[in-house]
């Protein structure tokens, strides 16, 4: 959204309490509400002014400002702005950060905050240049909806064939987040449209694209690397079953892949590995080749009794 005055209201604060108690604080998962009182408190007790934390070409491209990319999502308008936003916010977290587990839920919340901002002013500068009009690189923007548009998208990508309601009209929700960037532009003229529109694209490139692939490999890569340090048995790829050991047998498997598609199965992994609950699918070496503690050979079983005979002996 764009840059206004800050209204003196605090109506919206009480209204985004309400909704708060109304879901009970217990209810919400850790990254939503953690993020949600961080909005409140920056909005609060804001750490720069407005002008000097939202995020434009001229101020996070030409200067060099790029701070800007982390701040300007954590900043808001006035309380009604901060409102609209966290009770969607509220609303998306608590669906999605269950599905995905809190530590990929705040990982893809940071990439996607970032990535919404460098997508604006990517998309700011095209338009600068096409139209000649220098005043797309002045136009600053602040405000957590960039973010909200790209996990509308994907919570839309979970239940493709739902419908949602955009201002009280039902809508397919493979078509809501497009709806929804129309009807917000049309009814409300100061919202940033291309801030918005960065949203739903950081969304299509994980849903469509190939940021899910990339978010993966940083994950799995960060998890073998922590895990391999506490636990030289733990393999990341183990969780889906796409080793390159042994298949593993059925019983073998984690009970949460069972159903699952390898997407979900996939995320189930990272989800697990990040919350600290990795593991491996793939069994310690046993007796064929290795010897366990706890598993003697018949020649050792052997041996020990003749050792007991001469003893008594």
């Amino acid at each position: 959204m764009r840059y206004r005055q800050r209204g003196g209201g605090q109506l919206g604060l009480i209204l985004l309490a309400s909704q708060v108690f109304h879901v009970g604080v217990e209810n919400i998962p850790p990254v939503t509400l953690a993020v949600l009182g961080l909005n409140v408190y920056l909005f609060l007790v804001p750490s720069l002014p407005l002008l000097q934390a939202c995020i434009s070409v001229q101020q996070t491209y030409w200067r060099g400002d790029w701070r800007r990319l982390v701040l300007s999502p954590l900043h808001h308008l006035d309380d009604w702005h901060l409102y609209f936003n966290m009770a969607s916010f509220l609303w998306k977290g608590v669906k999605l950060e269950p599905r995905l587990g809190s530590s990929f839920y705040a990982w893809l919340l940071t990439v996607f905050s970032l990535l919404t901002g460098v997508i604006y002013l990517l998309l700011e500068m095209v338009l600068s240049e096409i139209t000649q009009d220098p005043s797309y690189s002045l136009e600053c923007a602040v405000g957590f909806s960039g973010v909200l548009f790209a996990l509308k998208v994907l919570s839309n990508h979970y239940h493709p064939g739902g419908v949602s309601y955009v201002m009280g009209v039902p809508v397919a929700n493979r078509y809501a987040s497009w709806v929804e960037l129309v009807l917000i532009h049309v009814t409300s003229p100061g919202t940033s449209f291309v801030g918005h529109l960065a949203g739903i694209l950081v969304g299509l490139l994980y849903t469509a694209g190939p940021l899910k692939i990339i978010m993966r490999t940083i994950a799995g890569f960060v998890m073998n690397g922590y895990h391999a340090r506490q636990n030289p048995y733990y393999n990341f790829s183990g969780y889906s079953g796409s080793s390159g050991g042994p298949r593993a047998h059925p019983q073998n498997v984690h009970p949460y892949t069972g159903g699952l598609s390898e997407d979900e199965q996939y995320e189930a992994a990272i989800r697990a590995s990040l919350n600290g609950r990795g593991g491996s699918t793939q069994r310690r070496p046993t007796s064929h080749g290795f010897n366990i503690p706890g598993e003697l050979t018949a020649e050792e079983i052997r041996r020990r009794r003749l050792q007991r005979i001469d003893h008594f002996d």
